[in-house]
Formats: C-alpha cells, structure tokens, sequence
C-alpha cells in the first residue's frame, strides 16, 4: 500500500514581535540558528521524510519571503491582511493538492535526521482517519518552550487535556482538509480546531523522538544557538 504523501503549508507570515528587533528587518523564518536559517531546518525534516511540494503564506517582509521561495522552488500564498495560522491555511487551500495536508510552523524543528516523525503521523492518519494528528514533544526533550506543557497523550494515541503523559505541541499537524469546512471567514487561529477536535475526543498525537527547539524569541534563538552549535 503507498504511504499518503502530504503537500506542506509552511506558516511564514506573521510579525515575530517576540523576536524584536531583530524582525523589524528580517521575517522571523529567515532567521539565522547556528548558520542555518529556521525556514531551512523545517523544510530539511520535511524533505528527510521524502514531501517535496511546498506552499508557504506571506506577509510580513512579505518580498522576503518571496524571494526565498523562488530560492527553494516554494509556492507563496500571499496574505494582503494577516489572517493567523488558521486563516492562512484556509486562504491556502487551492494551492494544496492533497488530502490531507502537512502544516509546519517555520520557528520550531529537530536536528536534522535525528528522527522520522512525519511517517509515524501519516500512519496513524491512516489507520484511524482522524482529521488531526498532532506532533507531540516531551517536555524533558524542548528547548525554548517556557511552560509546562500543552496537553497529554494516552497511550492509544488521543490527545487528551488530563489523561497520559505531558506533552508540548511540536508546530506541526497532519489535517483533513474537512476541518476547514465550517471555519470562520477570515483570521482564525489552529488552536480553535484542535480545541474542537479535543471536545470530541478526535484528536490524535505521535511523539517526536529527538530533541526539539522552539525559536519563537530572542532567548530561545540564543538557547538554540549555543545547544546547536556546541553539539
């Protein structure tokens, strides 16, 4: 049987106020961590696991982007008002061909290689038919995030608020292209859907097996940095 084979939504287009000042000049995806800029970690664990169709959203710096997209051969989905992770996705949709569909945040990754996650996602996807599955970090194993977690997961793979281990979103979800069915006009952030999936007891979670950096301000750059660039 052929394994799904995602297109990948690529979040690029808000302001980064959390990593001022340095994103008053540079988007925060073209930010440099240790020598590589975090749009080309994130695009590098979706290549390792062979997805080669990409769209990313623009608009802040929004000519920045699109330069580094021609660069990368990236299909842009310009955003003439900020519409949130959620509304970039949706404004998105008819550049994405596949059911369902990858969405990365472009500030958080893991080393290059260190692990395979995304398969581990697209199978339970396809075993269970959900219209979510999160990847989910072990807080003991996250860089740069500074609370204590964000949900649990059982052991039968559901993510839950009170039931399993703790876990932290890792940026990345694997959705049916009906969760946007319904969905408000407009901005809207994810975190509406996945709390909608949750009340029905609908959402599903795969553990990231290797360390994970979180690069959404200036002390989680330099957090970054310095792990990376010591190892």
């Amino acid at each position: 049987m052929t394994r799904l084979k995602p297109d990948v939504m690529l979040l690029a287009a808000g302001y980064g106020k959390r990593m001022l000042p340095l994103t008053e000049t540079t988007p925060k995806p073209l930010i440099e961590v240790a020598g590589q800029r975090l749009l080309d970690r994130v695009i590098a664990n979706a290549r390792d696991e062979d997805l080669d169709r990409f769209v990313i959203n623009a608009h802040h710096l929004a000519p920045q982007i699109e330069a580094a997209a021609r660069e990368r051969g990236l299909t842009v989905s310009n955003e003439p008002e900020l519409l949130n992770t959620g509304g970039g996705v949706r404004q998105a949709l008819p550049l994405l061909a596949t059911d369902p569909i990858l969405i990365m945040n472009t500030d958080a990754f893991w080393p290059e290689g260190s692990d395979a996650p995304i398969g581990r996602m697209i199978d339970l996807f396809a075993e269970k038919r959900p219209e979510m599955v999160l990847l989910c970090v072990q807080p003991r194993r996250a860089h740069g995030f500074r609370r204590s977690h964000d949900f649990c997961l059982a052991p039968d793979a559901h993510v839950t608020l009170d039931r399993g281990q703790p876990v932290i979103y890792g940026g990345v979800a694997l959705v049916a292209r009906s969760v946007f069915e319904g969905a408000p006009e407009g901005a809207f952030s994810l975190a509406a859907l996945f709390d909608r999936n949750l009340e029905r007891n609908h959402l599903y979670g795969v553990v990231l097996d290797a360390p994970w950096f979180h690069v959404g301000d200036v002390q989680g750059l330099a957090e970054a940095d310095h792990l990376l660039a010591s190892a």
